[in-house]
């Protein structure tokens, strides 16, 4: 059986024009409304035009002081003492680093047991009323000594480079198996105050919503490194539902103040501290201003990262190799020098669109070169509108051409379609950096596609059926057949045509 899109005329109240228009409707209102399953295959299809974009490379001053396997075997079980830290510090400032940025928080005394020791003998000393000025002194001296936090408390105070610890966030107290009393969570904010971002910018006064993601408390360093670093930033990040990091937050609220993230806080000072402001239009936040450059983010605040490559597009140094002097003189200077984890046992490993193992520190340093470079990928405001616009277009398009076309061309038809789309937006995001909708146009299409054709092959069935039992009893099959072919000739009154008849009779014959 030929199945054909041609001539095939509705014997109910249903059309191709009604088809469509239901088909985009439902599709335009899933799409406003959102569709968690859809959504999901949107991400996905959103971390494949990553891939086949390739690798690009980094050219900005941005590398990483890792605790790797490497150093694991050669420096010994992570946490370190803090006075391996210090050292890390000193040799990172004496190499000229411009700025050194922890990926890893100082939030309880280090655990020294040398130290714990020496002030317990020292209490014993006091509790037997022992008066002996050299011995004092001697336990004094060696408490010093032993004291890691304040030996790398005193290298982040005398670092020529900008030191930025990091610190994260508790989003929700429901998550905690513990409760923050007020006073705590007071205490906690007052050691990142410092660090908020000092000016915000309403362009409407009138704002009613809030636009800011909202934090319960932080956890910060310890305040003898919070009074002596330069800055804090915190390195909270946030997954999709399907667990991939796409997004940072550059904006987190916690109490009244607003603050910023490592990588913000890290590019600040590398600029040599610029003006630093959020600024808040009337539908959300609009984005950060970082002196001349701009950085530009979703009504809540958050940036869409524009990862480069795999892990290791950065440059990844051992930190064992930076305290065992086995590197070039020179190698940091005048560089941002990000300190992570990337060992397994380190828990900061994230699934991102590029690698489903991505080291958290290096989401730090691509934001940061996403800054210094003004490279991002961006939803822009016309998004929307343009994702709208090629829903209706697509749906009217399929609804328009297929009634006009044979089974085979409407398939055809429909193909370049849904491949030119896809071409659009990969061109759109490899060139523009804009993410485009992707599945929603094309779920038009399908489902248009499917529906009318559905719809054509049963009321060709009907037409069919309805021809042979009409003319079976009167005519030949294979006149059935050729007005099968063409429906259109089943006509009353006939049809007129010149023709050419011979009429013949054979002489001495008769029956």
């Amino acid at each position: 059986m030929r199945l054909t899109f041609k001539s095939v005329k509705s014997v109910s109240y249903i059309t191709p024009a009604s088809i469509t228009f239901t088909v985009i409707f439902m599709v335009v209102t899933l799409f406003l409304s959102g569709n968690p399953i859809l959504d999901m295959i949107e991400l996905k299809t959103y971390d494949l035009r990553f891939r086949s974009r390739g690798h690009l490379q980094p050219t900005t001053p941005v590398v990483m002081a890792l605790v790797d396997e490497k150093s694991l075997d050669a420096e010994g079980r992570w946490p370190w003492p803090r006075s391996k830290i210090a050292t890390l510090v000193d040799r990172l400032s004496r190499d000229g680093a411009k700025v050194i940025g922890f990926d890893i928080g100082f939030l309880e005394p280090d655990a020294n047991s040398q130290l714990a020791l020496i002030r317990r003998l020292s209490q014993e000393i006091v509790a037997l009323d022992i008066k002996h000025p050299k011995l004092e002194a001697f336990l004094k001296e060696h408490e010093t000594d032993a004291d890691n936090d304040l030996i790398l408390a005193t290298a982040l105070k005398n670092s020529s480079a900008k030191v930025v610890l990091g610190y994260f966030f508790h989003m929700r107290e429901e998550e905690l198996d513990h409760r923050f009393e007020a006073s705590q969570i007071e205490k906690q904010i007052e050691q990142i105050s410092a660090s908020k971002y000092p000016l915000v910018i309403f362009k409407d006064k009138d704002l009613d919503i809030e636009p800011f993601i909202k934090a319960y408390t932080p956890e910060s360093n310890l305040e003898i490194f919070s009074r002596a670093a330069a800055s804090a930033g915190y390195y909270s990040v946030r997954s999709d539902q399907d667990g991939v990091v796409r997004w940072m937050p550059l904006i987190i609220q916690c109490g009244e103040d607003l603050f910023p993230p490592l990588a913000v806080l890290c590019t600040w000072h590398y600029l040599d501290k610029p003006q630093l402001m959020v600024k808040v239009a009337r539908y959300g936040v609009e984005g950060i201003q970082l002196g001349k450059r701009f950085i530009p983010t979703d009504e809540n605040g958050e940036l869409l990262i524009n990862f480069l490559g795999p892990p290791k597009t950065f440059p990844h140094i051992s930190i064992t190799d930076i305290l065992n002097g086995r590197l070039a003189g020179g190698t940091f200077t005048d560089k941002i020098v990000l300190i992570g984890a990337t060992a397994m046992g380190t828990h900061d490993l994230r699934s991102t669109p590029v690698s489903p193992l991505y080291p958290g520190v290096e989401i730090h340093a691509t934001v940061i070169d996403n800054i210094l470079t003004q490279d991002f990928i961006t939803k822009p405001n016309w998004s929307k509108v343009f994702d709208m616009f090629a829903i209706v277009t697509l749906g009217v398009l399929t609804g328009l051409a297929l009634p006009r076309m044979s089974a085979f061309k409407g398939l055809c038809f429909a193909v370049a379609l849904f491949a030119l789309h896809i071409i659009v937006a990969r061109w759109l995001f490899v060139n523009m950096r804009a993410w485009l909708n992707i599945v929603f146009p094309l779920l038009v299409l399908s489902v248009n596609y499917t529906a009318l054709t559905a719809y054509y092959y049963v009321t060709e069935e009907k037409e069919r059926k309805r021809i042979k039992g009409t003319f079976r009893q009167y005519v030949a099959p294979l006149v059935i057949e050729e007005l099968l072919k063409a429906p259109d000739r089943l006509k009353l009154g006939g049809e007129e045509k010149v023709l050419t008849v011979l009429f013949s009779d054979i002489a001495g014959f008769t029956t």
